[in-house]
């Protein structure tokens, strides 16, 4: 398998895990609150504080697979130069 699709497949799965462990967790926590409590309600909360960290944490991913790509880019960039008499 070509090394380019294991990178992208391993940063989709990244991405999808880094996405759902936040809202599991956070759901869990919310459901037991709403069990101790007896307010069923106060489940929502916590599943929108919990979707809100999976984007922080893809956003924050993104962010930096972006920098590696652009850092990895200019590298090249400066490698053809020095190459060019």
């Amino acid at each position: 398998m070509n090394k380019d699709v294991q990178k992208t497949l391993v940063l989709i799965t990244q991405f999808g895990i880094s996405m759902i462990v936040p809202i599991g967790l956070c759901m869990f926590l919310g459901i037991f609150v709403a069990d101790k409590l007896s307010a069923p309600i106060i489940t929502v909360p916590f599943f929108i504080v919990g979707a809100l960290a999976g984007f922080r944490n893809v956003y924050i991913l993104a962010k930096s697979v972006y920098k590696d790509d652009k850092k990895k880019e200019q590298d090249t960039n400066d490698k053809e130069d020095e190459q060019r008499p």
